[in-house]
């Protein structure tokens, strides 16, 4: 019970625990179907198996008709329930049926066997470890501490890599021995052995279409997906509301009541009142906060607490704080991730045409090129490009964010591992997709890497800090297949990121809002780094003990200077190592 305490937030609607020969399983509830009928753990008619569930089973109206076509009888209204009618006439093969968010663990009591998988793409969490002949699971890293003989250590490989990709990147997680359940893989426990296998690969396998062609398909499947991802609940359903077209898409098609907004209180940074003005044009009713410089500062221990691992994207703060908004209203919000990755939205995904002149140079002309701008001694405008340009794309992109080069991290830290490229650490996923075009293979690379190391970690762990259920229609496997057929020049080309998926939008926005380049929920980090008060707060942690014990403390405390003084943009390098110290005290100093 100290275990499923410590995870209370994700489930406060009720609790229970079954206490089996050989296994325990404990379950933190939020109700969102079956209200009455739904909890768990949960066992089938003769109690020969026993499910915990975390997530949505989309389909799982249809799975119940098909199951009792079979001689299954239902007792619930629960979507877990199917997952327990479907093992029992599917085995393994049941995860092909599924369509939703979800991690679960099925124990098969007669034959002492645990099942236990992760979703498709990763949207909900699954830890697991071994101490000494048990294997122990959860939803978060947390609740392991709880256990009297859990040995909390630091795993300073995933540190070093860290601060590479500005999340933990490595399937061994920042606390040693306790591992992450990769996205679309699941895991059996037998006779003291853990197995793993992958059941589900994310891969783009173009076809040959016109944009109308395209427009109509998407229009077909996102309709249908936010559908489902409003209908199936027994509680109300609101809507995450930035800016950008993927939320605006998401709120003006769900036609719920409520959509939700923060921003903050400087200059552009703010977009409460595009959220207002798009809302009352729907009919809908939008919920904001403006967040104030000392509100942002003062919740980031508390932030990465929630996290379990260090995450330096300084947008968390804003997730934060929505879902603490929209916890006021309901218990479930849709949001819009995902979108970027499947329809080609980033804009550095523009970069292989933007450069295509110079990488079709042969590859002699490019490397001497690269080589004469790297001995520049200082930056120039164009440098960078040249340097980029004389590199293949799986030397140059590692995703989204690339703080620290190897180099650089190796001369910060006290103690390098070396033992990890970040070059092959990207190299599986580039080999699953040799012979594509550049701007396929970084989204198969961001979709496999970025997006669930990053995106929807901060998204599950800031919205179940307030005991919210987010969910990602854009994220539904019926929509990958779509997009995975794509052509490449209609997902990012030289007019736009994201081209089809924006003339799709316009069905049910307005112009200027299909064609909004993208920001999400810019945060300026940059500005307050230079003032003297949040100077000396990160100063103060770039000193400490922490920081000597791990860090070269005169390197990184340059850094901030050399950024408050103005002689670069260092907040990025800055605030990925600030985050990981913020993140250690959380959980090795207390």
């Amino acid at each position: 019970m100290r275990m499923t305490k410590l995870i209370e937030h994700r489930g406060p609607d009720s609790e229970d625990v079954y206490m089996g020969e050989d296994i325990t399983l404990g379950f933190r509830r939020l109700s969102i179907i079956g209200l009455c009928d739904g909890s768990q753990p949960m066992f089938n008619e003769d109690r020969s198996l026993v499910v915990v569930f975390n997530g949505e089973i989309y389909n799982y109206q249809e799975l119940k008709d098909e199951l009792e076509q079979f001689g299954h009888v239902f007792s619930t209204h629960a979507d877990t329930e199917t997952l327990l009618h479907l093992y029992e006439e599917y085995g393994e093969e049941m995860l092909a049926k599924l369509r939703g968010m979800f991690a679960f663990a099925i124990y098969d009591i007669p034959n002492k066997r645990l099942f236990c998988a992760r979703d498709f793409f990763g949207i909900k969490p699954f830890y697991y470890t071994h101490i000494g002949s048990e294997l122990m699971f959860g939803s978060e890293i947390k609740c392991f501490t709880a256990h009297s003989h859990f040995n909390k250590t630091l795993n300073e490989e995933a540190l070093e890599n860290y601060l590479t990709f500005q999340y933990s990147v490595l399937t061994e997680t920042f606390f040693k021995g306790v591992y992450k359940l990769l996205p679309g893989h699941y895991l059996i426990y037998e006779d003291g052995e853990v197995k793993v296998k992958q059941y589900w690969e994310s891969l783009f396998k173009p076809e040959e279409m016109d944009l109308a062609q395209a427009v109509d398909m998407l229009n077909d499947v996102l309709s249908e997906s936010v559908d489902r991802h409003k209908q199936v609940s027994d509680v109300e359903v609101g809507s995450f509301l930035s800016s950008g077209v993927d939320s605006s898409y998401v709120a003006a098609s769900f036609k719920g009541g409520k959509t939700f907004t923060v921003g903050f209180d400087y200059d552009k940074y703010n977009e409460i009142d595009y959220a207002k003005s798009l809302s009352e044009s729907l009919g809908i009713d939008n919920f904001s906060k403006t967040i104030t410089k000392e509100e942002y500062w003062r919740v980031l221990p508390k932030i990465q607490y929630h996290m379990d691992e260090p995450l330096a994207d300084a947008s968390a703060v804003a997730l934060y704080f929505v879902s603490q908004v929209a916890s006021k209203h309901v218990k479930v919000a849709l949001s819009g991730e995902g979108a970027d990755e499947f329809f080609g939205g980033y804009n550095i995904y523009r970069e292989p045409l933007d450069i295509h002149f110079f990488t079709s140079l042969p590859t002699w002309i490019r490397k001497l090129l690269g080589k004469l701008a790297q001995m520049i001694p200082f930056e120039v405008k164009g440098k960078n490009l040249f340097i980029r340009a004389s590199k293949n794309i799986e030397d140059r992109f590692i995703g989204n964010a690339n703080i620290f080069s190897k180099r650089e991290r190796e001369k910060i830290l006290k103690n390098p591992t070396g033992r990890f490229k970040p070059t092959a650490l990207t190299k599986p996923y580039y080999d699953k997709c040799k012979g594509a075009d550049s701007v396929t293979k970084m989204q198969t690379l961001d979709i496999h890497m970025w997006m669930v190391g990053d995106i929807l970690l901060k998204a599950d762990k800031m919205s179940m800090a307030h005991s919210l259920e987010v969910r990602v229609p854009f994220l539904d496997k019926e929509v990958f297949l779509a997009a995975s057929k794509l052509p490449v020049e209609l997902r990012c080309n030289k007019i736009k990121t994201k081209f089809a998926f924006r003339e799709t939008a316009r069905k049910i926005l307005p112009d200027s809002c299909a064609s909004k380049k993208k920001l999400g929920f810019p945060v300026p980090i940059r500005i307050w780094l230079k003032e003297d008060k949040y100077y000396a707060k990160v100063k103060d942690y770039f000193s400490n003990r922490t920081a000597e014990k791990y860090f070269n403390t005169k390197r990184i405390i340059k850094l901030l200077d050399d950024h408050k003084r103005g002689r670069r943009d260092n907040s990025r390098k800055i605030w990925t190592v600030f985050t990981f110290l913020v993140w250690y005290e959380q959980f090795f100093k207390a």
